[in-house]
């Protein structure tokens, strides 16, 4: 009972961080940490939790994955190009993560890493918000290859636990021209093939230490996550209606100096 309770805070804590610029896995790991869950099978449980987190991103985006399901060879965002688009943001954080993968799991996923990788990230956003040139692209459909490869080798960078994916994605997609809001909607889509490829991947590796008996919290945290995520998703899109990403930053860089204080 104690597992599910702590796989219920998990489940929320990863569907409210995941999709916005604060980095769900740095929360995960903090949070783990604090409630004594951690350990080789708690990883890969708030790995695995994440695919709670993206079937939202697919049910809300339903109509664009249907887009891309299509495979002609139309313009914009759909079909082929479409496909390939994602492949190009993919590919980079596929190949340096397996490449790796054990040096991130051995090394990094504790919270001292954590705490550099929130204030480096935080970092980086309150001098993105400043410095950035104006929005040029407010269309998925505008996007060409350049700018799908720079958010793709920006979203390496969110291999390090505490960056983030969708922080690293958000400013790399800002920083080649694309506004706030179209590259949030880009960095949803784009999470789907890299975290579901990083999530089958991890449990494979993890098959030796899972067992049935960890299905109920597995489960119980898949389920909050996308409960969660469906509900940050939609308010992220309607704070970035009105706001910069400059509280995420402030917040990033007040959680790491917390972080530091505490451990020390």
């Amino acid at each position: 009972m104690r597992d599910v309770v702590h796989a219920c805070v998990l489940g929320v804590v990863e569907g409210f961080t995941e999709f916005i610029p604060v980095s769900s896995t740095g929360h995960l790991i903090v949070a783990g940490t604090l409630l004594g869950f951690d350990g080789a099978k708690a990883s890969t449980f708030e790995i695995f939790i994440q695919l709670g987190a993206i079937l939202a991103v697919i049910f809300l985006y339903k109509e664009r994955f249907l887009l891309l399901c299509t495979f002609g060879m139309g313009k914009g965002f759909r079909g082929f190009r479409g496909v390939v688009l994602l492949g190009l943001t993919t590919l980079p954080a596929l190949v340096f993560g397996a490449a790796a993968h054990g040096f991130i799991k051995a090394f990094l996923f504790n919270p001292m890493p954590v705490a550099f990788g929130l204030g480096i990230g935080g970092v980086g956003i309150v001098i993105a918000e400043w410095c950035l040139p104006r929005a040029k692209k407010s269309d998925l459909d505008a996007l060409t290859w350049r700018e799908a490869l720079a958010v793709g080798l920006c979203q390496c960078l969110a291999l390090w636990p505490g960056v983030s994916r969708s922080a690293s994605t958000l400013v790399g997609g800002m920083s080649v021209g694309i506004s706030r809001e179209t590259a949030a909607h880009y960095s949803f889509l784009a999470a789907v093939p890299v975290m579901v490829a990083a999530t089958i991947f991890d449990l494979y590796k993890s098959l030796p230490f899972l067992y049935g008996a960890d299905v109920p919290v597995f489960a119980t945290g898949f389920v909050v996550a996308f409960l969660a995520a469906w509900l940050a998703i939609k308010g992220f899109i309607r704070f970035l209606g009105g706001h910069t990403l400059y509280v995420f930053g402030w917040y990033r860089i007040a959680v790491a100096l917390t972080i530091f204080w505490l451990l020390s």
